[in-house]
């Protein structure tokens, strides 16, 4: 236990609850800014199993913020769940660290996610965090919601209980962060950090409360885990703050346990359009896309012009052609998981 002694001696840890930590499984979905941040933490500090999800490749812009990563890994565009791993056996070899290439969808979330006892949001994607709130909900399993963007950092956890709120709770409507993204709004690595910093820490109260309660999930509101609450921070401004939040009686997924994503074959889906070097991106429901919106969010990082049948974006990289419905085109993507986590970051969609 020399590796983690000084975790140890602080006195809300120490060895036997160390003990608990080396035998929690933990899966991570998405490894950006926010879930290279929590993998490091988790690794070092000493949690046994570490499974990293993610679809993407590393790129020279992600170096800003994704710590885990180097501009070898940039250059070799390796997948971002194989450059994490990577990095983080050389840190901790004593424990099991599983890389996972894979776009999380309600075909594979539960297989995904059944054997581990916390997950871990750090996507940047609203259907893949309703979809995991439900097959967290399902399998009764606790989860924290992570986000960032500029200089502020939200975290929430979450665990449905019979008085518990679940995201769906929290936002009972559909949202769309259009055109607000790292790529248009801008990000401060430090923000990332400090939210995914307390994503982490709340990360080893729940397994080690987990361990303690894992059938009981109502007495979770006496341990010292943020249940029911959403923590933010400013860096830029200065400020945090805890904002509560109830259980909504009539909620359709903790409460009546109807699902919209989970179990269902939804999601959005890709094509390879032959002889063109470009990849389709169907979304799962048709939406209404405000090109106006959303060419003054991309003007500032590249070409844009549009008109009443689409929206067309360049920069030195990539070329996107974007309808009304939502469906995108995508040029010089690498692949299927690519093109998709470049619709996410360019269009926010």
């Amino acid at each position: 236990m020399e590796r983690y002694s000084r975790q140890i001696v602080f006195s809300e840890i120490g060895e036997e609850r160390q003990k608990i930590l080396l035998n929690s499984r933990v899966a991570i979905l998405g490894l950006g800014a926010l879930g290279t941040v929590s993998a490091n933490n988790l690794c070092r500090s000493g949690i046994g199993n570490l499974r990293l999800i993610d679809r993407d490749y590393v790129e020279l812009s992600n170096l800003q913020r994704q710590m885990l990563y180097d501009e070898i890994d940039a250059k070799e565009r390796l997948p971002k769940a194989i450059a994490a791993a990577n990095h983080l056996a050389k840190i901790n070899s004593e424990i099991v660290i599983e890389p996972v290439i894979k776009d999380v969808n309600s075909s594979n979330i539960e297989d995904l996610i059944k054997d581990v006892d916390l997950v871990l949001d750090a996507t940047d994607n609203w259907e893949i965090r309703f979809l995991l709130n439900e097959a967290c909900h399902f399998l009764k399993k606790p989860w924290i919601y992570c986000a960032a963007l500029g200089s502020e950092g939200m975290t929430m956890n979450i665990m449905a209980g019979d008085n518990n709120p679940c995201l769906k709770c929290f936002l009972p409507n559909k949202i769309s962060n259009q055109g607000q993204s790292c790529s248009t709004f801008g990000v401060l690595n430090m923000a990332t950090m400090a939210i995914a910093s307390v994503q982490s820490a709340e990360a080893l109260k729940i397994l080690i409360s987990n361990h303690r309660t894992q059938n009981d999930f109502d007495t979770y509101s006496q341990n010292p885990c943020q249940w029911g609450q959403l923590f933010t921070i400013d860096l830029w401004k200065n400020h945090s703050a805890n904002v509560k939040f109830q259980k909504n009686p009539d909620c359709p997924v903790c409460a009546l346990g109807n699902y919209e994503y989970f179990g269902k074959l939804s999601g959005s889906y890709t094509t390879n359009l032959c002889g063109t070097n470009s990849i389709q991106i169907v979304p799962a429901t048709s939406i209404n896309v405000d090109f106006s919106v959303l060419a003054n969010k991309l003007s500032s990082i590249g070409n844009v012009k549009y008109n009443q049948y689409y929206l067309n974006f360049a920069d030195n990289k990539y070329e996107i052609m974007l309808f009304k419905d939502g469906r995108a085109i995508i040029k010089n993507a690498i692949d299927a998981n690519n093109a998709k986590s470049i619709y996410t970051e360019y269009l926010g969609l």
